[in-house]
């Protein structure tokens, strides 16, 4: 199936997009309602990541959501305009010190809920992958 893309300015509110994108890949896609709750749990992390930390909230960066499926999966990948971030130097948010921090969980809850995690472009592009 030809992948589905959409770009958006960088406001928080702009989540409202994602979460009918998302919606809509349900549909066309015959998601299952365990793997919608950790598709949209998974991206709304990944877009947060991206308006915040990757385009700085600059309204005029722009966020591209992508979506395409296979046989037997279905694939998003975020891209944001930023410098890209090191993925591999994350700090632990289940360590103690990082226990009680309001923020470091979105990338371990995105490679907790989706089969594959990959991560290009320096961090500024992140592809996940979900098993149907």
């Amino acid at each position: 199936m030809n992948p589905v893309c959409i770009e958006f300015p960088s406001i928080l509110d702009n989540i409202k997009i994602v979460e009918s994108f998302i919606d809509n890949s349900r549909d066309e896609y015959k998601i299952s309602d365990d793997l919608y709750g950790n598709i949209l749990v998974a991206i709304t992390e990944a877009v947060n990541n991206a308006i915040q930390h990757g385009n700085q909230s600059d309204k005029e960066k722009l966020v591209k959501l992508t979506c395409h499926s296979g046989p037997h999966e279905i694939t998003f990948t975020i891209e944001d305009e930023g410098r890209g971030f090191d993925y591999n130097t994350l700090p632990d948010p289940t360590s103690n010190e990082n226990i009680l921090k309001p923020d470091g969980r979105g990338i371990f809850l995105m490679k907790h809920l989706c089969d594959v995690l990959r991560f290009e472009k320096q961090g500024s592009k992140v592809e996940m992958v979900f098993f149907l």
